[in-house]
């Protein structure tokens, strides 16, 4: 198999995997297959220093999943690894050989790489760091090369190439999280009011928008539409958001399939900014010209987040007042950085407030802090 051929069949299955993570694992499997590789993992998660959260984790070999692998390295090996630290200081979005993230004498003795690397078939894969929005980290490790043990020029290439289309999966997927909308589909997105929705067709016309979508557009911050067509506020951010959404838009015989991508727009009156995330759909019907979904375009307005008073939190859980408003911040989709620049505190306090938290309430981690909140305001999840 040539592996750049199969560069558009995976395309397709990424873009059906951010909305759909049964899809997932075909993909992988795909990308192991035209790799010659033995698998592949995804990890998403938050570090900071020698600190260290992880949100996701998933090996796949072949599209099987491997569960055990995953807990037994987070458990036994991942704190004591010496990877990983180094990996936050290479270069982002590029490949990596797994063994140069260690020295010789850890070749030789590290407990990590020589047992769960190896366990895991990794020992001569490849790494790159995907950085995500704010201190998100997305890390992606292709295992070890099938054959010879090297890897060849033409698919070091592919996965190369597939690298910024893995982080806008993830990008999007991030989105629809965000929204409590990871399975409502492309139809149910509509009905969402957690994040705006907009289907294009071939054209990059609106074919239809959902109630924060078309608030966003009525108000025309950030965002507006001109005779269907979408365009920024601002001249320089307009020019982005073209190019942008021609790389996401079919083009009857082209060679290059298209593309999603994301960017974040700048509105004249207000300081935070709309975040966009435009992503190609995939059809296998063929409809001789008439109008259908193309494009799904998300707009998530940090200004409709959800308003959590810290003093009600604070009394429902148990916390001081320092614990509760960074919890409040955190439960409305704040990041640490966000939450620091909003209260005045160092990072590192941030975080260390969010810890004492976490062990008070006997909780593991963000996620479960936000589901605990939620839930006692009796909210839906976003």
């Amino acid at each position: 198999m040539n592996p750049l051929d199969v560069f558009d069949r995976i395309l397709a299955l990424l873009h059906e995997a951010a909305l759909d993570d049964a899809r997932w694992p075909a993909a992988a499997a795909l990308i192991d297959e035209a790799c010659c590789a033995t698998g592949n993992a995804l990890v998403v998660g938050e570090r900071s220093g020698d600190d260290a959260r992880i949100y996701f984790g998933r090996y796949l070999y072949r599209g099987e999943p491997r569960p055990d692998l995953a807990r037994e390295y987070f458990d036994v090996y991942f704190p004591r690894d010496e990877g990983p630290p180094r990996l936050t200081e290479r270069p982002a979005h590029r490949l990596i050989h797994v063994p140069d993230l260690y020295t010789a004498r850890e070749l030789r003795k590290s407990p990590a790489y020589n047992e769960s690397w190896r366990r895991r078939v990794a020992q001569n894969g490849l790494i790159a760091r995907l950085d995500g929005e704010d201190d998100l980290q997305i890390v992606w490790t292709i295992g070890d090369p099938l054959g010879s043990g090297d890897w060849q020029s033409a698919r070091l290439q592919l996965i190369e190439s597939l690298l910024p289309h893995v982080r806008q999966t993830i990008h999007v997927r991030q989105a629809l999280a965000g929204a409590d909308a990871l399975s409502a589909g492309l139809a149910g997105l509509l009905d969402n009011s957690g994040i705006g929705v907009l289907h294009l067709d071939r054209g990059g016309r609106v074919l239809a928008a959902n109630d924060p979508a078309r608030d966003i557009l009525r108000r025309g911050e950030g965002l507006t539409d001109r005779d269907g067509v979408l365009h920024a506020s601002l001249p320089a951010d307009d020019g982005r958001l073209q190019r942008l959404l021609k790389r996401a838009l079919p083009t009857f015989g082209s060679a290059t399939p298209p593309a999603g991508g994301s960017m974040r727009l700048q509105r004249p009156l207000v300081r935070s900014r709309l975040e966009l995330h435009v992503h190609p759909v995939v059809t296998a019907q063929v409809d001789f010209g008439g109008r259908r979904v193309a494009v799904l375009a998300l707009v998530v307005d940090p200004e409709s987040r959800l308003r959590i008073d810290p003093g009600r939190v604070s009394a429902l859980l148990g916390l001081t007042a320092s614990e509760a408003r960074v919890s409040a911040l955190l439960a409305e989709g704040s990041s640490v950085r966000e939450i620091a620049a909003a209260t005045g505190y160092k990072e590192s306090y941030v975080r260390w407030l969010l810890k004492q938290v976490y062990k008070q309430q006997g909780l593991s981690g963000q996620i479960a802090l936000v589901q605990r909140i939620l839930a006692a305001y009796a909210l839906p999840r976003r």
